[in-house]
């Protein structure tokens, strides 16, 4: 299946439901938060909203020496909206990138404008929106949790539908535009949660990833790439049924495949995940496991080229506050003849939350 044809399917699937989605809630006049994004202000109104964090992420590790590196700088993001009712909204702002000791100040600032519609059921977002709370659910296997860090914003479409039995998210997301010089790069996927009897433990969760990297205008000839993956997990959640906050369970299967088109076709691996979160109080652990064949994608998390590997994170809550949390994470890794990789790391993570700064009278 062609690139172009991909593209058709997946607009098709983004921009469709919202339309239906707009005829079902035109009257609905009530504000709603969808899984993480953002609540909008009251109607016909405009507001500020001012977020961001600092963090030190250490990548000191032996078993891929090409990629050491320490990772330390902020994010800082502020936006204007303006909302035209309670589902119709208009977004403008900035994210910026600044790495400690690095110059200029600056080293990335991100454009943010896009148009939100956010209602009891759905959410369709279409420009340059922040990924977080949106698509960073995803596991490392697939897309690597820095990319927070060099590429917070989307550049494309989303959309969210909600309902009693979980969520479902499609997404498209254009790296690179295709130029005399630059790359036709884009990314698309879909994920989701489906909970069969609410209220209880179990649930199952799947995400897709697919990524395009093709020729620049100058190198029609370049060779284009394609690869993608999935993972299908089934997952018991005892979140406030027992001691704990937060106690999760899952396990499941994984895929993945790459090609280069004019030297190879689709090479194949597959793979097995476990994993475990935990959290009481201020401590928290996560453990995530693998074993399967080496995976190869452009944006997902080195370590999962191993034949096998496990990743055990011990998290600290050291201060949270409403509009403030402060965390020390201790990352270690086990891979083939490196069984004491480490990765310490600190964030401190802010959000004012948005404030309406004016309303205005309905002509």
């Amino acid at each position: 299946m062609s690139p172009k044809i991909y593209l058709t399917v997946i607009s098709f699937f983004l921009t469709a439901p919202v339309v239906i989605a707009q005829q079902q809630n035109n009257t609905n006049d009530s504000v709603h938060t969808i899984l993480g994004s953002q609540t909008p202000g009251t109607t016909n109104s405009l507001d500020i909203h001012f977020n961001g964090f600092a963090f030190l992420d250490d990548h000191e590790y032996d078993a891929l020496i090409p990629l050491r590196k320490t990772i330390s700088g902020t994010r800082t993001a502020l936006d204007l909206g303006y909302n035209l009712d309670s589902s119709n909204h208009f977004v403008v702002g900035i994210n910026a990138l600044h790495e400690f000791g690095g110059k200029p100040y600056f080293l990335k600032a991100d454009p943010v404008a896009y148009y939100s519609y956010n209602s009891k059921h759905w959410l369709f977002n279409a420009g340059q929106f922040p990924r977080q709370d949106l698509l960073t659910q995803y596991p490392r296997a697939l897309l690597n949790d820095t990319m927070q860090y060099y590429r917070p914003n989307v550049q494309g479409l989303l959309i969210r539908s909600r309902h009693k039995l979980g969520y479902e998210t499609a997404w498209i997301d254009w790296i690179s535009r295709q130029t005399p010089t630059d790359r036709n790069q884009f990314m698309a996927g879909e994920l989701g949660t489906f909970i069969p009897y609410p209220g209880h433990p179990f649930y199952i969760s799947h995400f897709f990833l697919f990524e395009h990297d093709a020729g620049s205008k100058s190198d029609t000839t370049a060779a284009i790439q394609d690869s993608g993956g999935a993972q299908i997990r089934l997952g018991l959640d005892f979140s406030h049924r027992t001691i704990f906050d937060s106690l999760k369970f899952e396990i499941g299967g994984m895929g993945t495949a790459h090609r280069t088109r004019t030297l190879y076709n689709f090479k194949i691996s597959r793979g097995f995940v476990a994993s475990v979160y935990m959290s009481y109080k201020r401590f928290s652990i996560f453990d995530e496991f693998y074993r399967g064949d080496p995976n190869y994608l452009t944006f997902a998390d080195p370590f999962y080229s191993k034949p096998i590997y496990n990743r055990f994170d011990f998290i600290y809550s050291a201060f949270m506050g409403k509009h403030l949390k402060g965390q020390f994470i201790l990352g270690l890794h086990q891979s083939p003849g490196r069984l004491s990789d480490s990765q310490p790391g600190f964030k401190v993570i802010y959000d004012i939350g948005r404030k309406t700064l004016a309303r205005f009278n309905d002509d």
